[in-house]
């Protein structure tokens, strides 16, 4: 037997004042699931707060010097000891006016040149990763999709540079190129090479990463249906590949700066990277090898930039990875 209508409208009014009014149920898209995700992960949000910090101070390094340092490249011979050879007070010469003491050699102060440091490796790291993001995507998806002879050719090709000996090439490849190239001088000529070489050394393991998604991907039934209705090739590619194929590209940007950053600390190091006065994290690491005995803080200091760095990095690259994962929880 039907309820009367005046019954159950009341029944509902009494429910409505009960449990309150109804929310409407609220879609939420991919990146906002992401997000909601990346802000449970307090570990990866610190990691993302350290990497914005540094990536402020690299940008307003001349800010920062002029406010709490000195130029990098300023001598201050008054600040060493002219009998030890090492900074006058403790700590490498540690105080309110060298906030991060000073080198032992010429007394310049360690505070700038750690954040000017800072801007030639995210330079360099940033700039190589874009260069391998683009050129293992491009050829990634490529052999991924076309497959036969095209992803033999291009996967021989990446097992080829994975074999290949980068270090010694780039070294190699240093020492004979001259000081001005292409409008660039120096500093400009060093950091080009590391940019390129680094950069296209590095493609290949995106490039297979990009290989299995891409292998995945095209028998979706989303390509299959777009192939039955006529699209060529590049429309799938651009159109139905790539869009899929952001969160993984993401993930793996963010993994392989700092990875970058050690390779160029490596090859500055070995005095491969950029020409002195120009400070590099690796290139201080290399000067303070024969005076960490007398005056360790010189080699803690940028080893310390440098593990804190990668570290950071590392962290917001696996929660990212984390709320990108679609079987995350």
């Amino acid at each position: 037997m039907t309820a009367p209508l005046h019954d159950t409208a009341a029944a509902e009014t009494a429910l409505t004042d009960v449990a309150g009014p109804v929310k409407a149920i609220e879609g939420r898209s991919p990146g906002r699931i992401a997000w909601d995700r990346l802000k449970r992960d307090k570990v990866a949000l610190a990691g993302g707060a350290i990497v914005l910090l540094l990536i402020l101070a690299a940008i307003f390094a001349p800010v920062l010097t002029s406010l709490f340092g000195h130029p990098p490249d300023q001598f201050h011979p008054d600040q060493i000891n002219p009998d030890l050879g090492v900074p006058k007070g403790a700590f490498g010469g540690m105080s309110w006016n060298y906030l991060l003491g000073v080198d032992p050699t010429f007394g310049r102060d360690v505070f700038s040149r750690v954040l000017y440091g800072a801007r030639i490796s995210l330079i360099v790291a940033f700039l190589s990763a874009a260069v391998s993001v683009s050129i293992g995507v491009l050829l990634g998806v490529a052999a991924g999709y076309f497959g036969g002879w095209i992803d033999a050719a291009i996967s021989r090709v990446m097992d080829l540079l994975l074999a290949f000996p980068q270090l010694l090439f780039t070294i190699a490849l240093v020492s004979v190129m001259p000081d001005s190239l292409l409008g660039l001088t120096g500093t400009g000529v060093r950091m080009a090479i590391l940019i390129i070489v680094i950069g296209f050394f590095g493609w290949p393991y995106i490039g297979r990463i990009v290989r299995g998604q891409a292998l995945s991907l095209r028998e979706r039934e989303f390509v299959e249906a777009s192939k039955s209705l006529g699209a060529g090739s590049v429309h799938i590619l651009l159109r139905e590949l790539l869009p899929n194929l952001v969160a993984p590209v993401l993930v793996y940007t963010t993994l392989i700066i700092p990875t970058n950053i050690l390779n160029e600390a490596a090859l500055s190091f070995l005095g491969a990277g950029v020409k002195p006065p120009t400070p590099s994290w690796g290139q201080m690491l290399s000067d303070a090898v024969n005076i960490y005995q007398a005056d360790p803080t010189y080699m803690v200091v940028p080893g310390l930039a440098i593990f804190i760095t990668v570290l950071a990095f590392n962290l917001f690259g696996d929660g990212l990875r984390d709320a990108l994962d679609p079987k995350g929880s």
